[in-house]
C-alpha cells in the first residue's frame, strides 16, 4: 500500500458536453497543507467529490492512500473530510449529532466524541441544539465530525467561507493545529490570504485543467521580482529605465514606477539614476502575493462559471 495521501493521475469528468474536470494530475504528500484553489466553477468541489468517492469518475484515477475510493468505505480508512457546508440535525444537540455520525463507525469512535469537541473547542456548546450555532460553530462541528475517523488525510472544501474575521482567525488556528499534529490536510479555498499562511503547496484550476502545482514559495519565485520606484523627476527617470538593460515593463502609476528586474539590475539602476542628476526616494521590492498569482493564471474564467452552474454537482 502506497504511503502517499492523494495520487491523482488523469482525473476527468464530463456531464454531456460540459467538462467540469479535465485530466487533472495531483500529487499530495504526508504532512502537506495542500491549497486546492480555483474560481468559482473551475473544478474544485466535483474533483473533491470525486477524491472522496462520493461521484465517480469518467477517466483517470484516485488512489487515496494506495487505495481507490470508489471500493467502498474501507478504502476510505484514515481519511474524511466534508464537500461545501456540512449538514447537521438542527433540532437536536453538537453532541447528539456527533454520536448518530459516530454510530457508523463503531465504539472506537463514539469514545473520541470529548476529544473532538476539546479541539474544536465546542465542549462548552455541545449540549445545545445546532439550530441555535453560529455559521462557524456549525463549520467546526463538521470538522468535528470528521475528527471522529481519527483521520491521516483531512479534506474540506471552502471551511472559511462565510466566516466573520473572527471565525476565519478560529479556522484557521484549528485546521494549523491538525496540521501541526502531523495531519495531511487538503484545503478547498478562494480566500487567498488565508491559504497563503496556511498553506505549504497549492494546486491551481482553471476551467478544469490544473495550470499550476507545487510550492507556494516556487510559485512566488518563478514569477520574478518587481520593484517600485519614486524619484524627484519621474518622468526623467522612466527614460533611465527605459534604456537601462535588465529592466523590463517599466511603466508610470500614481505610485510611482514599476518594473521587472533582479537585485543586481536595480543596483545599476540606481547608480544611472545618481549620474542622471535624479534623486531616489524609493526603491523597493514588490513580492508578488498569492492572490496577485492566482489571478495571473485563473483570468478567463468568468464566462465557464455561468456554464458550469447549470451542471450537476
Amino acid at each position: 500500500m502506497s504511503d502517499v495521501p492523494v495520487e491523482v493521475r488523469g482525473l476527468a469528468k464530463r456531464y454531456g458536453e460540459i467538462v467540469a474536470v479535465d485530466g487533472v494530475d495531483l500529487t499530495i504528500q504526508e504532512g502537506d497543507v495542500y491549497g486546492y484553489l480555483g474560481p468559482n466553477g473551475a473544478g474544485k468541489t466535483t474533483s473533491l467529490r470525486m477524491m472522496l468517492g462520493l461521484i465517480r469518475p469518467t477517466a483517470g484515477a484516485v488512489r487515496l492512500f494506495g487505495r481507490d475510493p470508489q471500493l467502498g468505505v474501507h478504502a476510505l480508512d484514515g481519511v474524511a473530510g466534508f464537500v461545501e457546508a456540512p449538514r447537521f440535525y438542527p433540532y437536536m444537540s453538537g453532541r447528539r449529532n456527533l454520536e448518530l455520525l459516530a454510530a457508523f463507525d463503531g465504539d472506537s469512535a463514539h469514545g473520541r466524541i470529548d476529544d473532538v469537541l476539546r479541539t474544536v473547542e465546542l465542549t462548552g456548546r455541545a449540549g445545545d441544539k445546532v439550530g441555535g450555532y453560529s455559521h462557524g460553530m456549525k463549520q467546526r462541528l463538521g470538522i468535528a465530525s470528521a475528527l471522529l475517523r481519527d483521520p491521516r488525510l483531512l479534506l474540506l472544501d471552502e471551511p472559511a467561507t462565510g466566516l466573520d474575521p473572527a471565525g476565519m482567525r478560529d479556522m484557521r488556528a484549528l485546521i494549523r493545529r491538525l496540521a501541526d499534529g502531523g495531519m495531511t490536510v487538503v484545503l478547498s479555498s478562494h480566500l487567498m490570504p488565508e491559504v497563503e499562511e496556511l498553506c505549504n503547496r497549492v494546486g491551481i484550476i482553471r476551467s478544469g485543467r490544473i495550470v499550476y502545482e507545487g510550492a507556494i514559495a516556487d510559485l512566488k519565485r518563478e514569477s520574478g521580482s518587481g520593484y517600485r520606484l519614486r524619484t524627484t523627476d519621474d518622468d526623467r527617470a522612466l527614460a533611465v529605465c527605459e534604456v537601462q538593460p535588465g529592466v523590463e515593463n517599466p511603466s508610470r502609476t500614481p505610485e510611482g514606477i514599476h518594473m521587472s528586474a533582479d537585485d543586481a539590475t536595480a543596483a545599476r539602476l540606481s547608480i544611472a539614476l545618481a549620474e542622471a542628476g535624479v534623486g531616489i526616494t524609493e526603491l523597493a521590492r514588490e513580492t508578488p502575493t498569492l492572490e496577485d498569482l492566482f489571478f495571473r493564471l485563473t483570468e478567463g474564467d468568468a464566462a465557464r462559471q455561468s456554464e458550469l452552474e447549470a451542471a450537476p454537482a
